[in-house]
């Protein structure tokens, strides 16, 4: 149709273009030279319009039927075929085959792993040699000759804008358990930041690291006396923190938690709940500041309340007090770092025939020697929570040697003078390794 236009026009303007010439041949007057520009502008106007009919012509004209594919019978129970991608279904019908793709809101196929937590895997392998049989009242327990202690498996990512989630499951050969798992929400407003699943509570520094995180291959005896050991405080429950506003150059951070009640078990028992009533409550305060631009210094105050195993009218307050200093310099960094801690606790522990207090310390050391290496030590000292009287004694050597950041290779030596007179020595080994992208802990 549009040739034929060309045509038309082709040929209308040639006749124009005859008639002009004959027109200026034959006549010379002003007359005829205006009638000749009249005709022209006539004939404009008439390919104007036969141009425009041309246009509502292939506008009424039917689409092309679409490529179409089989119809095959579904089955009873089966889902609909998902959508196929226009452009790929006109290529298929070209070339006589016609190809289905699914797409995941215009994105792509990539969309789908975007929906995938962060995973990641730790191995914590543990070694011991040497005389390490305990008291049969002592709250520590033994590691054996060779145990894998525990394997990590961690899952982490963002749920939305205003939210997080965590989760890290504990594998050991006693069975699995749920370490941690809560939803964190960021955006609350007035500047609060709000926990809610299971957790460990925010008393002391201990209590809240992770078995790969410790600087050494155990916990110290004030752990395993007084705060639950290896599980510590570690429960259901919710969390609330928010940083407190304070003179320039001052960090202060504040958090409270309530729990189911249920924390440790057997000797190293902390809290239990006898009625839904019997919360437990864990409340601390953090302060931190930046002595020089190299070192750092972080203090905590922490109180926990709950009912204890002997009865449902009993309870037990445990208070503590934390350091930490830090000293890393800014040009040296990599090669050289020191890193000082120390917790005190008290305990109080109503139970019959009267109340048992108890105290209990630690105090230790990690000096970096190079890149790779780094040494330190550990005095501990604690009172057990349950026995009036009994103080454990205890000191460790340390050697770790990082191959790189995914794995790290510990030597412990350790001896711990019990209560009950009984002296033990011995050697821990433990090989820690991590698979996947693993989230930082807490500073």
């Amino acid at each position: 149709m549009r040739n034929f236009v060309l045509i038309a026009s082709a040929t209308i303007l040639c006749a124009v273009s005859v008639s002009a010439q004959q027109s200026s041949g034959t006549q010379s007057t002003g007359q005829d030279a205006a009638a000749t520009e009249q005709r022209i502008k006539d004939l404009e106007e008439r390919i104007i319009t036969l141009e425009g009919q041309v246009r509502m012509l292939k506008s009424a004209q039917p689409a092309p039927p679409a490529a179409t594919t089989p119809a095959t019978p579904e089955m009873p129970g089966q889902a609909p075929a998902p959508p196929v991608a226009a452009s790929q279904q006109g290529q298929g019908a070209a070339s006589g085959v016609v190809t289905q793709t699914q797409v995941y809101g215009g994105a792509g196929g990539a969309a789908a792993k975007a929906l995938n937590p962060d995973i990641s895997v730790i191995g914590d392998f543990v070694g011991a040699a040497g005389n390490g049989t305990v008291p049969a009242f002592a709250q520590q327990s033994p590691f054996p000759s060779l145990q894998m202690h525990e394997s990590e498996v961690g899952l982490q990512a963002i749920i939305d804008p205003y939210a997080r989630g965590d989760f890290f499951i504990s594998f050991g050969e006693e069975g699995v358990d749920l370490e941690e798992g809560y939803i964190t929400f960021t955006a609350l407003p007035k500047g609060f930041v709000a926990k809610v699943g299971k957790m460990r509570s925010a008393f002391g520094k201990v209590n809240t690291m992770h078995n790969h995180v410790l600087p050494w291959i155990d916990r110290p005896l004030v752990s395993t006396n007084l705060v639950g050991g290896e599980d510590g405080i570690d429960d259901a429950g919710f969390s609330i923190e928010r940083i407190i506003p304070a003179p320039k150059g001052l960090f202060l951070d504040a958090t409270g938690q309530v729990f189911r009640g249920d924390s440790g078990g057997g000797l190293q028992s902390v809290f239990k709940s006898w009625e839904r009533k019997d919360v437990s409550t864990v409340a601390h305060l953090r302060g931190y500041k930046d002595i020089t631009e190299s070192t750092n210094l972080d203090l905590g105050l922490s109180y926990a309340r709950g009912y204890n195993d002997v009865g449902p009218n009993f309870l037990t307050n445990l208070y503590g007090v934390d350091a930490t200093l830090r000293w890393k310099p800014l040009r040296r960094s990599i090669y050289h770092s020191f890193v000082g801690r120390s917790e005190l606790i008290w305990s109080q522990r109503q139970q019959l025939p009267s109340e048992q207090r108890a105290f209990g310390m630690y105090a230790s050391a990690d000096y970096q020697l190079g890149r790779r290496w780094f040494v330190g030590g550990r005095f501990d000292r604690s009172e057990r929570s349950q026995l009036a009287n009994l103080t454990d004694n205890g000191g460790s050597i340390v050697l770790t040697y990082w191959p790189s950041e995914f794995s790290q290779i510990r030597g412990q030596y350790r001896f711990t003078r019990y209560a009950e007179n009984k002296d033990t020595n011995e050697l821990l080994m433990q090989v820690i390794f991590s698979l996947g992208a693993h989230g930082a802990h807490p500073f």
